[in-house]
C-alpha cells in the first residue's frame, strides 16, 4: 500500500487578506481591500469568469468573476498559495485527526463560540461546514451572503480548529430548481424529480453545470487563500437517493456522444452490442436512447454501456469542481469527496483516482441493515455462518470491514472516515442506539483498517426536518450524548492514535473487484440469488476469519507477487487480453491466484466468447468449463476433495466433502490436476475444482458457488501454500485482527466487537501492549466491545 501525501494542519500567524489595506510583504502579494474596491486588480488574484449562464423567464444572464461573487471579505484576494511562508506555522503531520460535522446554519450565532470551545475541549481538530448551505450562501441568484460563513470560519479557527469546506452543490436551492427545471433529473420511468430533498441535478445539464461553476468559483475564491481551511470536499455523496442514473434529454445527447468516442461508428456500437438480434440495428445515433421501460430487458450490452456512462458522467461532473477547485484554492488545502462503501451505482475506482485521499462515510448499524440480508446468505443454508446476533447495535464488522478495506484499495493509500455514525441513526428501519464504548469502538476500528482521520456525523442532533431522528455528539438540547463521552475518552489514547498515522496495512492477499462485472451479472444473474457482492463477500470472510490482511483492488490494477502472494478473483466475468495478461505475468512470477465461477465468460462487450470457456484464462487455468449448472433451491451436488501428493495436497480439512448450492461447474482439465470431484448428480465423476501449474505460481478455479465451509477450505490451504502470514492462529467469531506497519514498528489490533468475552491466539511471541510496554502473551484475552493495540519491532 503506497503511502498517502501527508496534509498538514497548518496554522497561520496572520491572514492572507487583511482588513487593513496595508500591503503584505513578499512576492506574493495580496492587494487591499480598499484597492480592491476601488476596481484595481492584483495580478497573482485574477481568475478566469465563471460561465455565463442562460437566462430564466427573460432575467439578465449572471456573468461575473469570482472576485467579484466573493466580494471584498477578510480572506479574499490572496491566490492559490497566497497563505505567505512568513509567519505560518505548521502542526505536527503525525496526527491521526479526529473531527465533526457542523451545521452552524442551524444554530443561533450565539451558541457558536460555545460549540466550538466544547469540539476543542473535547480532542476535535477539524469542522466539515457548509455542504449543504447553497440557499444562505446564493439565496437569490447573484446575490451572495458571507457574512455567516466568515464568522462561522473565524469562531472555529479562533477556538484552535481547522476547517473543511463542503461544495454545497448536493442540494440545489429552490430558487434554482424553479428558475431552470432542466437541471432536475429524470428516472427510468421517465418521471422528473421535484424539489423538496436533495440531490435533485442531472450531471450532465449545462445550465447546472455553468451554475456548479459559479458557486464553487465563488466559494474557493473567498476561502481558498484562508489559513485555517485544510481541504475541501465535492458535493456530498454522489448517487445517492437512487440518483445515480438519469434520463433526461441532456443524459441522451450526453449518451450519444459518449458511444461516439467509444466505438466510433456505428457499425461498431452495432457489433458490439449483437444488434441484430430483435432487429436492433441502428442506423443512425439519434436512433439511441438511454435504456429504459421496454417490453423485455433492455439489451445487456446497451445497458452496461449506460452504466459505464451514467458513473463516468459523475467523474466528470466531479473533474469540473475539482477544475475549478484547484485554480483557486492553495496547494496545501486538499480535495476530496465522501463515498459510500458498498454502494455499486458508481465505478469508485474512476472517481477515487483524481482526488487526493478517499473518504467515506461509515454507519456500522445502518450498512448491516441494508447489506446483511444481501451478502449472507439464509439462515436455511446448511455450512453457512449467518448473520452474528450482536451485529444489531454495534454493526455487523465484516461488512463494515469490506466497506474500510474497499475505501482503502481504491487508491491503495490510507483514507479518511468524513463521516462517523455517532449514536443512532434515522434512515434505518430500526435504527437501534449503540451502547456506552461502542463509538471508540468504531473509532479504532477505523484506524486498524487504515483511516488517518475520523470524522463524526454529527456535532448536535437536529431539531426539524428530515434527519431528525439523527443523533450526533451532543442530543437534541446540546448536552453531550453517549457519543461525546466516547470521543473524550480517546484523549487518552492520543499518542498511540497518532503513532499509527500514515502507516501501511500489512495485506499479503488482493480481492478483485469489478463494479462492471458487477452490473453485468446484475442484469444477467441467471439464478435468482446469484449475487456478486454476496459470492465475493463468502472469500472476504474466509479471509478474515484466517487473520489474514486484504487489499481490494481492480483487475486492471499490476499484481507484483512480491507483494502480494496470494490474489483471489471469485468471479472475474468480464475479460480482456489486458485483464489475463495482468493474470498471467502475475502467476509465471510466483504468485498465487485463486478464480471462480463464471470467470472469463464474457467479454468487455457483454457478449458470451466464442471459444472453450473460460474463454481467455483458459490456459491460464489449465481446464475449460464444459457445463454449467445453475440449482434451484433445494437442488444440491456433493463433492469432495481428490486425495493428492506433493504441493497440490490440499490442506487437511476435517470436512473433506461439500454440498454444492446456486452455481456448479464441470471441469475437463487438460494441464491442470483435479482438485475436487463431484460425487453425486448428474455432473458425478466429473471435475469440480482444478490447480495448475504456470511459472513460478499456481493456479485453483474453484468450479462451485462457495460456501463457508468451502472458503475456508480452499483458502485455508492456499493461504498455507503461498505462504501468507496470518497473525492470528484462529479469529473467534465478531473479533477482528488487524495490522498496520510504520518504520521499524507493527501494530496488531484486536478488536471485540461481540458481546461475549473471546480469546485471540497469536502466531507471534514478540508482542507487547502498545499502552503499557508489557508483554502480551502469546494468548490475549478480550473483554467484550474492547480493543487492544499490540507492538512489535520488525
Amino acid at each position: 500500500m503506497r503511502r498517502a501525501r501527508s496534509w498538514p494542519i497548518t496554522w497561520a500567524s496572520r491572514r492572507c487578506a487583511r482588513r487593513s489595506p496595508r500591503r503584505p510583504p513578499g512576492p506574493r502579494r495580496c492587494w487591499p481591500a480598499s484597492a480592491r474596491a476601488s476596481g484595481a486588480t492584483s495580478p497573482s488574484c485574477r481568475r478566469r469568469p465563471a460561465d455565463r449562464l442562460p437566462s430564466s423567464r427573460g432575467s439578465r444572464p449572471t456573468s461575473a468573476t469570482p472576485a467579484t461573487l466573493a466580494g471584498s471579505g477578510p480572506w479574499r484576494a490572496c491566490a492559490p498559495g497566497g497563505v505567505g511562508k512568513k509567519g505560518k506555522k505548521k502542526a505536527t503531520t503525525d496526527m491521526t485527526i479526529l473531527g465533526v460535522d457542523y451545521y452552524p446554519e442551524h444554530w443561533p450565532a450565539d451558541r457558536w463560540p460555545a460549540d466550538a470551545r466544547l469540539m476543542h475541549e473535547s480532542g476535535l481538530q477539524v469542522v466539515r461546514l457548509a455542504e449543504f448551505a447553497w440557499a444562505r450562501m446564493e439565496p437569490a441568484e447573484g446575490q451572495f451572503e458571507w457574512d455567516w460563513l466568515d464568522r462561522a470560519v473565524d469562531v472555529l479557527s479562533g477556538a484552535g480548529l481547522q476547517v473543511i469546506l463542503g461544495t454545497p452543490t448536493a442540494a440545489p436551492p429552490a430558487w434554482l430548481t424553479r428558475a431552470y427545471p432542466d437541471i432536475l433529473p429524470v428516472d427510468a420511468q421517465r418521471r422528473t424529480r421535484s424539489f423538496g430533498g436533495r440531490r435533485h441535478y442531472c450531471p450532465n445539464s449545462p445550465t447546472y453545470r455553468a451554475h456548479t461553476r459559479r458557486i464553487v468559483a465563488a466559494l474557493a475564491g473567498r476561502y481558498g487563500g484562508h489559513a485555517a481551511v485544510i481541504g475541501w470536499q465535492i458535493d456530498n455523496e454522489f448517487g445517492g437517493g437512487q440518483t445515480a442514473r438519469c434520463y433526461c434529454e441532456d443524459c441522451a445527447a450526453a449518451f450519444r456522444q459518449w458511444l461516439r468516442r467509444r466505438y466510433g461508428d456505428l457499425d461498431a456500437l452495432n457489433d458490439a452490442w449483437g444488434a441484430v438480434f430483435w432487429s436492433q440495428t441502428y442506423t443512425d445515433w439519434e436512433q439511441i436512447e438511454p435504456p429504459g421501460l421496454a417490453n423485455e430487458k433492455p439489451n445487456p450490452s446497451h445497458g452496461l454501456d449506460y452504466d459505464r456512462f451514467a458513473s463516468d458522467s459523475w467523474v466528470d461532473y466531479q473533474q469540473l469542481q475539482l477544475d475549478v477547485l484547484r485554480a483557486h484554492v492553495a496547494p496545501a488545502q486538499f480535495v476530496t469527496t465522501n463515498l459510500m462503501a458498498l454502494f455499486t451505482d458508481l465505478d469508485y475506482f474512476k472517481l477515487a483516482g483524481p482526488l487526493d485521499f478517499v473518504t467515506w462515510d461509515n454507519y456500522p448499524t445502518g450498512q448491516t441493515e441494508r447489506w446483511g440480508s444481501q451478502l449472507y446468505p439464509p439462515p436455511s443454508d446448511a455450512g453457512a455462518d449467518g448473520q452474528a446476533s450482536h451485529a444489531y447495535d454495534v454493526g455487523d464488522p465484516m461488512i463494515t470491514g469490506l466497506g474500510h478495506d474497499l475505501m482503502r484499495g481504491l487508491k491503495d493509500q490510507p483514507f479518511w472516515v468524513m463521516e462517523q455514525q455517532p449514536g443512532y441513526i434515522n434512515w434505518g428501519r430500526y435504527n437501534p442506539t449503540p451502547v456506552p464504548g461502542v463509538v471508540r469502538l468504531w473509532t479504532w476500528e477505523d484506524v486498524a483498517h487504515g483511516a488517518d482521520a475520523v470524522v463524526y456525523f454529527r456535532w448536535r442532533a437536529c431539531l426539524y426536518a428530515q434527519e431528525q431522528y439523527h443523533s450526533g455528539l451532543l442530543r437534541h438540547d446540546g448536552a453531550p450524548d453517549q457519543g461525546l463521552h466516547d470521543v473524550r475518552a480517546l484523549k487518552a489514547e492520543r499518542a498511540l492514535l497518532d503513532a499509527v498515522r500514515g502507516a501501511t496495512v500489512a495485506a499479503e492477499v488482493a480481492l478483485l473487484l469489478s463494479y462492471e462485472d458487477l452490473w453485468a451479472l446484475d442484469s444477467q444473474p441467471h439464478h435468482g440469488e446469484f449475487g456478486y457482492l454476496r459470492h465475493l463477500f463468502t472469500y472476504y470472510r474466509a479471509l478474515q476469519r484466517a487473520g489474514v490482511g486484504v487489499d481490494i483492488a481492480p483487475p486492471a490494477r499490476e499484481l507484483d507477487p512480491s507483494r502480494y502472494k496470494l490474489v483471489v478473483a471469485p468471479t472475474l466475468h468480464l475479460v480482456d487480453e489486458a485483464h489475463a495478461e495482468n493474470l498471467r505475468r502475475y502467476v509465471a512470477g510466483g504468485g498465487h491466484l485463486l478464480l471462480s465461477i463464471r470467470s472469463g465468460f464474457k467479454t468487455t462487450s457483454n457478449r458470451v466468447v466464442d471459444t472453450p470457456l473460460p474463454g481467455l484464462l483458459r490456459d491460464l487455468v489449465g481446464a475449460t468449463v464444459a457445463a454449467w449448472h445453475s440449482l434451484p433451491p433445494g437442488v444440491t451436488y456433493l463433492l469432495e476433495l481428490v486425495e493428492m501428493d506433493g504441493p497440490s495436497r490440499p490442506k487437511s480439512s476435517p470436512k473433506a466433502a461439500f454440498t454444492a448450492r446456486i452455481w456448479a461447474e464441470a471441469l475437463e482439465p487438460h494441464t491442470a490436476a483435479s482438485l475436487a470431484r463431484f460425487t453425486g448428480g448428474p455432473l458425478a465423476g466429473r471435475a469440480a475444482a482444478v490447480v495448475n501449474h504456470v511459472g513460478r505460481g499456481q493456479v485453483v478455479y474453484w468450479g462451485m458457488w462457495a460456501d463457508d465451509a468451502m472458503a475456508d477450505a480452499v483458502l485455508g490451504w492456499m493461504v498455507e501454500a503461498a505462504g501468507v502470514e496470518s497473525a492470528a492462529a484462529e479469529v473467534p467469531p465478531g473479533v477482528k485482527v488487524l495490522r498496520r506497519r510504520s518504520g521499524a514498528d507493527e501494530f496488531l489490533f484486536l478488536l471485540n466487537l461481540g458481546a461475549r468475552e473471546a480469546s485471540v491466539l497469536l502466531t507471534s511471541p514478540d508482542l507487547t501492549d502498545a499502552h503499557t510496554g508489557q508483554p502480551a502473551g502469546r494468548s490475549v484475552q478480550l473483554a467484550p466491545r474492547a480493543v487492544r493495540v499490540l507492538r512489535r519491532a520488525l
